[in-house]
């Protein structure tokens, strides 16, 4: 394989990391204009899909919506966006990593960087609008609100541990 061969193959990944950040500011623009804040849109299959309108200056739900701004942008912007930087120089000086777990890092990548701009760009913080009913489960009437940028992280990091412990169980039986 030669140099250009393994440029593409680190590349091409980064088509997701487009294609999450593009879904996830058009969706949330949608939401913005056409919902108002803090009010449901829709409900599907009775009221175990709605989307709603609301903002997150906090980080998973809701952590540390209360401090200071300062704090929350340094916390939940700046040092994500660092981390996302080095994740990406790993990634490109990373010769062990297979084609699915560069997929599933670009996923992540875009997902961070989509609830990244909303911190940055957006006065009222993360825009979320995905509510599901949770019956109860953990205590939870329904799960958190979230968006794609969340849904990307979490399915993207699923498959990143899944596909890291096939190959630690490969690696294992392959001695």
């Amino acid at each position: 394989m030669n140099s250009k061969d393994i440029d593409k193959s680190k590349l091409l990944p980064f088509i997701l990391t487009a294609a999450v950040i593009i879904a996830d500011q058009i969706t949330k623009a949608l939401i913005v204009a056409n919902i108002q804040p803090w009010t449901i849109g829709a409900q599907f299959f009775g009221d175990f899909l709605r989307i709603v309108h609301v903002s997150n200056t906090g980080v998973a739900f809701s952590m540390g919506d209360s401090l200071p701004l300062v704090l929350r942008r340094l916390c939940f912007g700046i040092i994500p966006l660092v981390v996302m930087v080095l994740v990406i120089g790993v990634y490109f000086r990373n010769e062990e990593f297979n084609s699915v777990q560069r997929w599933a890092i670009c996923g992540i990548i875009g997902g961070g960087f989509g609830n990244v701009i909303d911190r940055f760009f957006r006065s009222e913080g993360v825009i979320d609008f995905i509510d599901v009913k949770f019956y109860g489960l953990f205590g939870l009437q329904r799960w958190p609100t979230f968006n794609v940028a969340d849904m990307a992280v979490v399915v993207c990091g699923i498959i990143l541990l899944v596909s890291f412990l096939v190959t630690i169980v490969k690696d294992k039986t392959a001695r």
